[in-house]
Order: C-alpha cells, then sequence, then structure tokens
C-alpha cells in the first residue's frame, strides 16, 4: 500500500434515531484503500457495511439517520467538511456506488438513456452526443445487447439482472477513484457475475481505481479481494490481507463466518458448523466485546472489556483479547470436538 492511502476512514460513526432509542449502526469505523487496491468488506446483515459505504457519498438520510463523528478523506480532502454543492460533484465522478437493490436504486419515470448520460455531461462535460454514445458503449460492455435501441426503454422494461447491470453501467460511466460495489453480483448468473468482475478489474488496472466490494460471498472476496475487512455490530473486528485472513483468521467472529461455509477440500459427510445465537441490538449492545455471547471461546474479561483494533501480525489487525496462535489453536480444537460429536 502507498503511504498516502486513497481513501482513509478515521473512527467514523453513525446513529439512527428511533421510538427505542438510538441505534449504532457504525461504531468507531478505521478503513485505509490505496489507489489500485481491492478491499473486500465482509460480515452478516446488519453488521453495517452498507451503512459505511452510505456515509462515503453522505448519502445517509437525515432524518432520521446522522453522521455522529469522524472524517473521510479522499485524496487528504475531508468528504464531511465539504459543502453540498461540492459534494455533488464528487458522487459519481470521484466515488460511485454500485447499489445493492436495482430494482429499486433506478429513477422509474425516466428513460435508461437520460439516467446514464446525466454524470457524462455534468461531470465530463461531454455534449448530449457524445454521452449517449458513450451510454451505449457502457451498456454493451455489461453484457446489454442492442443498446443504442434500448436507451430510450425505461427501467421497468428491464429485468432485474438488467437492472443491476445498468446500476454498474452508470457507476463505472466517469471512470471513478474510489468505486464501491455492493453486492454487486447479487441478481446475475455466475457467467455474468465473472464478466462483471473482470470489467471492475479492467477498469481498476486502467485507471487505478480502489474499490470497496461488500459482500456475503466470500468466494467474490478470495477471487477478487487484496485485503479483507470484517465488520461485525457496527465495528471492524479483523483487518488484513486476503491470504490472511482465510489461512489465519484471528478473531473468533471471522474464522466462524470461514467454518460455517461448505469447502469443496472438506471430507466427505463433514457438517458446517453454525455461528450460535443472532446479531445483538444496535440500540442495546452487549456490555464489552459484541460477539462474546455467540462467541465459544469467550473469556470473563470479554463480558466487561470491548478489546481494540490491535495489530496481531504485519498488517494483521484484531479486535480480540485472543492472540493470534492462541485463536489458531482453539479453532482446530472446536474442530476436532464437532468431527467427533458428528
Amino acid at each position: 500500500m502507498s503511504a498516502q492511502p486513497l481513501l482513509q476512514v478515521r473512527d467514523l460513526r453513525v446513529r439512527f434515531a428511533t421510538m427505542d432509542g438510538q441505534v449504532q449502526a457504525v461504531d468507531g469505523v478505521d478503513l485505509d484503500l490505496a489507489a489500485g487496491e481491492t478491499l473486500g468488506v465482509v460480515g452478516e446483515s446488519g453488521s453495517g457495511k452498507t451503512v459505511t459505504a452510505l456515509s462515503l457519498l453522505r448519502l445517509i438520510p437525515s432524518p432520521p439517520g446522522r453522521i455522529a463523528g469522524g472524517s473521510i478523506l479522499l485524496d487528504g480532502r475531508d468528504l464531511l467538511a465539504l459543502p453540498d454543492v461540492d459534494m455533488r460533484k464528487v458522487r459519481g465522478n470521484e466515488i460511485a456506488m454500485i447499489f445493492q437493490d436495482p430494482m429499486t436504486a433506478m429513477n422509474p419515470v425516466l428513460r435508461i438513456g437520460r439516467q446514464l448520460t446525466e454524470p457524462l455531461v455534468n461531470h465530463q462535460g461531454m455534449s448530449r452526443g457524445q454521452a449517449r454514445a458513450r451510454a451505449a458503449e457502457l451498456m454493451g460492455l455489461v453484457g446489454l445487447a442492442d443498446a443504442a435501441r434500448r436507451l430510450d426503454d425505461f427501467p421497468h422494461q428491464f429485468s432485474g439482472g438488467q437492472r443491476q447491470r445498468l446500476m454498474i453501467a452508470m457507476a463505472l460511466a466517469c471512470n471513478p477513484k474510489v468505486l464501491i460495489a455492493d453486492e454487486p453480483t447479487t441478481a446475475l448468473d455466475v457467467t455474468i457475475s465473472a464478466q462483471i468482475l473482470e470489467l471492475m478489474q479492467d477498469l481498476q488496472r486502467e485507471f487505478q481505481s480502489g474499490i470497496i466490494i461488500i459482500t456475503h460471498d466470500l468466494g467474490v472476496v478470495a477471487r477478487t479481494a487484496d485485503r479483507v475487512a470484517v465488520m461485525y455490530a457496527g465495528r471492524v473486528v479483523e483487518q488484513g490481507d486476503v491470504e490472511t485472513i482465510f489461512a489465519r483468521p484471528s478473531h473468533p467472529y471471522t474464522w466462524s463466518l470461514l467454518d460455517s461455509l461448505p469447502r469443496l477440500d472438506g471430507a466427505r459427510g463433514e457438517r458446517l458448523v453454525p455461528i450460535p445465537g443472532s446479531p445483538p441490538s444496535l440500540i442495546n449492545k452487549p456490555s464489552g466485546c459484541p460477539f462474546h455471547p455467540r462467541c465459544r471461546v469467550r473469556r470473563e474479561v470479554c463480558t466487561s472489556v470491548q478489546p481494540p483494533l490491535v495489530e496481531v501480525g504485519a498488517g494483521h489487525l484484531a479486535a480480540c483479547v485472543i492472540g493470534r496462535d492462541e485463536a489458531a489453536a482453539e479453532r482446530e480444537r472446536l474442530a476436532a470436538a464437532h468431527a467427533d460429536a458428528a
């Protein structure tokens, strides 16, 4: 990674006001992203991944949400301090996002051509004719046939998978410095998913863009990411390069996620190890480590102390009182016990 990251997030905190109290959706997140790097952000639903991504674009709905603190630096500029007019120049141009739900992310009353050409005209200074030609080219790049004619169609005339590809085309339009992909391949078949991931990697190689991939698919992370940030209950609990996270995870939540997935190299008849319980309430979080009610190796101290994110290896950070070597031994012990019980 370069000395000065392209994107730096420090102590980011986001709150949502509800009738039941304050939802601590993001609670002190630190992230770095270098130019030309892909960061995978993983965790269960409700862990704060999407809210963190929306915060980078200052798209948190207010009310009920608000960014309660922290900083977001893009090339040294604090995006949280920018006036709204300047922030609009950043969205779609310097930071673009592929939103999670393509069925609701587009304006239903505007033709696709209008929605695709708007960022090209506003941010790139293209004429309407140039923007329309580029929009058709982008549609072709994401696998949509008869692009020139379909520019005049409305969103409802496209299938869910086609709308997902249109969202990707819109995000790629201005060759952004940072591309945030929130479950970018959810509605796509395997072949198109591979093409889309390859397309994003081609963009990255050509323009040295930084990519943040938010996904539940750890296979996508393993194939595409350079580093991984694991989120739980609004916090990053482990972070490191992809090889280290998959081979030597330190936080019990990380290796519990990995152990709950089927493996092609697993023994025949091997049973998966589910994570017990459910994610905690973000209004009334457990005392101490938020994962301790579900953790199979918790200690007494875990119920009262929330450990900070500290270095447990070269470039490898974890928020756990258990050291990396001890975590590896505990994981092996529990795996053996589970195999004996099966």
